[in-house]
């Protein structure tokens, strides 16, 4: 063996520095090497041949020499770069990226402040491996990305069944129609399967400022490689393109939020400080409201450092000022009719104020029931809310009341009185106080929703296998009752198994999920389809669920997607060829690729293994033709059915002949 075929046999003893094709990462080798990783080192030193080269004896000790080995980490004789010399002979310019994997990071680095990462972030229900695609785009070519897209496939699924007056199915089980529409309805609840950062600026035309409540559970990201994930998709990230991934994001689903609005967004620990420090620059942090924690199981005694870390977080902002109430809760209120205000309830109310006598000496008296002379003398340390001087003013109102002028009434003090009529007119809703917090929403975080109730709740629907790590439906539960309202719409773009909108329908609000993988067709939409049907998993008893609803399933049009699943399944270099001559000749390759190119250098392309040669499609595919746009739907280049066309007017409420 040559020097350099024994140092690749040497580095991949260590699974560390194994690419997905089996080749050595050199980006991870050379930060080892730079870290003095001990496990390189004894490595690099268990091989003579190596130790020799690469380290120098100085009284009885080895000294590594890194400049020595990252001279020939980095040569072009160690693993020589013939792909890389191949896409710039046919016009691709070389970057770093590369397979975003378990075995190997990504770095991206923002040369642009708009700069996007495009994410296929997709494994199917098989977990075949497939081609990522990561690059850094320029901002003209954000603004082609992210037009609005065209849609295709429209069906509605709805409850088959009978009504009573309130909407709600009777008459017992019921059953799901689902059928091709292509008029989209201004209450219609939606689900897209496709590029949530694709959907959500398609979304815009309609929805923009409309969104009352957003609630995300993205990919996490992880100090460390880890298998337990609540994605089916890999999302071992690196961290820059992990906070890029999320800021375009994030700062489109800002946009779709309406005033006084909220976005609530689920992370793990290792991410949580990271994201905060983002969203405060996309949002900004006078918009942050607060960090929750959520208790995820039990403790586990197999830990780092033996502290069971059993929580993730929802870090929350809001579209108001700290004035606005952007979060309440509806209290039941017990109200009283008697004779002395006829035809008008009311409550009572506290009649102190927190401050003392001292700190607020006009309201330091003895306050006197002028109906029957009983003295009501005020507590030192809480003065009444009232002035001595404004007491009669508001006693003629009403606005003040005695125990002692009802036999039903118990207490010793005055009380404030609060007419129904007041209340009804009041719109800010009662602030979510500590106590509240800590006895039913707190409550619920810490201790009713667990992973393992979410996990429950599709073992009923499914089975375990269809998707792991789904959130309890208790938990978007909580989160609705202390920031929406009947009829309110939610968004979703992180659909997963469809949890938050299950929820969101049996709650009376209306939604819109983003899903691309393919599980929204065997999990999410099936589970809706339960859930209009009546299922009672969930929080069905706790709301009184009993069926009913509906919804439009739609996807964003495809038109080099369909490559990439064709691509993703080739099993040789005959089908890859195909579609690389299909790619070519519908113009869906890089403007700087030219087709002749690509011609003369065909037996050199079939000279790479088939994932090199995958991976050359996709890089040589533009991603701005992944999906047809909404200007070219007309063009009969892009095969979109008159029913796909005319479903996607009526979402963008164009007209036939309307210019787009």
């Amino acid at each position: 063996m040559t020097f350099l075929e024994i140092l690749e046999k040497t580095l991949l003893q260590d699974e560390r520095f194994i690419a997905e094709d089996g080749k050595v990462l050199k980006a991870k080798v050379y930060d080892a090497a730079m870290a003095m990783d001990e496990d390189l080192l004894h490595l690099l030193l268990s091989e003579q041949v190596l130790k020799d080269h690469f380290f120098k004896k100085v009284n009885d000790t080895f000294i590594f020499d890194k400049v020595e080995f990252t001279w020939v980490l980095n040569s072009r004789e160690f693993l020589p770069e013939s792909y890389t010399m191949y896409k710039n002979k046919i016009g691709l310019v070389d970057s770093s990226g590369d397979l975003i994997s378990q075995k190997q990071d990504v770095t991206l680095v923002w040369p642009y402040k708009d700069c996007v990462l495009e994410g296929g972030q997709t494994k199917d229900d098989e977990k075949r491996d497939e081609v990522f695609y990561n690059e850094t785009l320029a901002p003209d070519q954000v603004t082609r990305l992210l037009y609005p897209k065209a849609l295709a496939n429209a069906k509605r699924y709805s409850y088959a069944g009978d009504y009573d007056l309130t909407g709600k199915a009777v008459g017992g089980e019921g059953t799901v129609t689902c059928e091709e529409t292509t008029e989209f309805l201004d209450d219609d609840n939606m689900i897209v399967k496709g590029n949530n950062l694709l959907a959500l600026s398609s979304l815009l035309r309609r929805y923009e400022g409309k969104v009352k409540l957003i609630y995300i559970d993205p990919p996490y990201y992880f100090n460390k490689n880890i298998s337990e994930d609540s994605f089916k998709y890999n999302s071992n990230f690196h961290l820059s393109s992990w906070l890029t991934f999320l800021k375009n994001r994030l700062t489109l689903a800002w946009d779709l939020l309406a005033p006084k609005g909220t976005i609530w967004i689920h992370i793990g620990e290792d991410g949580m400080h990271y994201l905060k420090v983002l969203a405060d620059d996309v949002f900004g942090k006078e918009h942050f409201v607060a960090t929750l924690p959520r208790k995820t199981r039990d403790g586990k005694s197999d830990v780092p450092f033996n502290l069971s870390q059993d929580f993730d977080f929802i870090l929350v902002y809001a579209k108001a000022d700290e004035s606005d109430a952007t979060v309440g809760r509806n209290v039941k209120r017990k109200y009283y009719e008697t004779d002395d205000f006829p035809g008008r309830l009311w409550r009572t109310a506290d009649m102190t104020s927190q401050r003392t006598i001292y700190e607020r000496p006009n309201s330091n008296f003895t306050m006197v029931n002028p109906k029957t002379g009983k003295e009501y003398p005020v507590n030192p340390k809480r003065s009444w809310a009232v002035t001595e001087e404004t007491f009669e003013t508001y006693y003629q109102a009403g606005g003040i009341g005695f125990p002692d002028d009802y036999d039903f009434m118990s207490g010793e003090r005055p009380f404030r009185r609060v007419f129904k009529d007041e209340d009804d007119q009041n719109q800010k809703p009662t602030a979510v106080y500590s106590d509240f917090l800590l006895r039913d929403f707190i409550e619920n975080l810490m201790l009713k929703t667990k992973n393992k109730d979410g996990n429950d709740e599709i073992d009923a629907l499914f089975t375990r296998d269809e998707f792991d790590y789904a959130k309890p439906e208790n938990l978007i539960k909580s989160l609705l009752e202390v920031t929406t309202q009947d009829c309110d719409l939610i968004l979703d773009f992180f659909m997963g198994s469809a949890t938050t909108q299950a929820v969101a329908l049996k709650m009376n609000r209306r939604f819109i999920g983003i899903e691309q993988m393919d599980y929204i067709n065997t999990v999410s939409v099936p589970r809706l389809c339960k859930v209009v049907e009546g299922e009672q998993g969930g929080i069905s008893k706790d709301v009184d669920w009993s069926g009913g609803g509906s919804f439009v399933y739609c996807e964003l049009a495809e038109r080099s997607e369909t490559l990439i699943k064709q691509l993703q399944s080739a099993e040789d270099s005959k089908p890859i060829l195909a579609i690389l001559d299909e790619a070519t000749e519908k113009g869906l390759l890089r403007p700087s690729v030219l087709p002749d190119d690509l011609k003369k250098t065909r037996e050199e392309f079939l000279e790479f293994s088939l994932d090199e040669q995958r991976r050359l499609v996709m890089e040589l595919l533009d991603k701005n033709k992944l999906y047809v746009n909404l200007c070219d739907m007309e063009d009969e280049n892009m095969s979109l059915s008159e029913s796909s066309k005319a479903f996607t007017r009526s979402f963008y409420n164009l007209d036939k002949d309307t210019e787009v």
